[in-house]
């Protein structure tokens, strides 16, 4: 969006997270532009490995940078674990300040934050990641180094979860954007214990839980017995499909491919129309694109969607 361009000219994404009045600004912006049904509170899957002892760098151009990368034993005994309250105070503040703003509106709020695996992929490769090639090379090679770190940042996400909702976020997500580069079999060993221990923590806290992971088609049921009242669905898979590989007990949410909305509007419109007659006017359909928005969307086309949607599901 414009707004938010105009003031990443002025500070750094770090800048704008670490600053609440900064992070409630973004947090409105799509919702001033758009008749959307729920915000999204403005922060980053990585902040909280700054409170761990990581040394954290957004770098233009190449994203993420994390200069003292998790490589050994040592790495992961150094690992701080410390309450959101002290590391993350920025966004619980940010949490309070968009609350006020959006129960004008009758609009919920919604807190997230990156699944240990995501998280770890991260911290363990130094930055953004083809192949996971360390990452999946410490789970492989020092299994029991792994266990330890992710333990850590288990208690971590799940702990700043609880702390956002306890801020004011109606509704936690947990982010497993990587997740769907692992094999299933190591899914289950390596990750999905510390993701049931993440959420498990989070709903202590006593609102819906939506656990998402991109290329989950197949660990989707993997997914689903980790924990979440909702699970996203990727573009990769029919939503039907998926809903019925998941079942009845759980919402969806999902999954136009984020590439559609550059195109033309009667195009994109037969794909919206498309996911939404896959769900069928089933309750507990959230619709969503099955990732993040991607830069340079035409925001003339999302206001479009967000229009047809609400049009197409009423009638």
């Amino acid at each position: 969006m414009a707004e938010y361009r105009a003031l990443r000219q002025k500070y750094t994404i770090l800048e704008m997270i670490k600053t609440p009045e900064l992070a409630c600004e973004v947090t409105l912006q799509p919702i001033n532009a758009f008749d959307l049904d729920a915000a999204i509170i403005f922060a980053d899957i990585l902040p909280p490995l700054e409170g761990m002892g990581l040394q954290l760098e957004f770098v233009k151009g190449e994203g993420p940078l994390i200069h003292n990368p998790i490589r050994t034993k040592a790495d992961v005994d150094a690992l701080i674990v410390q309450p959101p309250q002290e590391t993350l105070h920025f966004t619980l503040d940010a949490i309070r300040l968009a609350r006020q703003e959006l129960d004008t509106r009758s609009i919920p709020l919604i807190g997230f934050a990156g699944a240990p695996f995501t998280i770890a992929a991260y911290a363990v490769e130094g930055g953004s990641s083809r192949n996971f090639t360390q990452v999946k090379g410490l789970m492989m090679e020092q299994p029991n180094v792994w266990h330890d770190m992710m333990m850590k940042f288990s208690e971590v996400v799940g702990h700043y979860l609880q702390a956002q909702a306890e801020a004011g976020a109606q509704v936690l997500q947990l982010f497993d954007s990587w997740v769907g580069a692992l094999a299933p079999q190591d899914y289950r060993e390596f990750v999905q214990p510390y993701s049931r221990r993440a959420i498990e923590i989070a709903k202590q806290a006593g609102v819906p839980i939506i656990h998402f992971g991109t290329d989950t088609s197949g660990i989707l049921e993997d997914l689903r017995n980790a924990g979440g009242d909702v699970i996203g669905v990727d573009w990769r898979i029919d939503l039907d499909v998926a809903w019925q590989r998941l079942g009845d007990d759980v919402a969806v949410q999902g999954n136009l491919d984020p590439v559609a909305l550059f195109a033309p509007w009667p195009e994109l419109k037969r794909r919206v129309q498309h996911v939404l007659d896959r769900a069928a006017g089933r309750p507990g359909h959230i619709f969503n694109l099955g990732h993040g928005i991607l830069p340079q969307t035409p925001v003339d086309n999302v206001k479009r969607l967000v229009e047809f949607v609400h049009e197409y599901t009423a009638s």
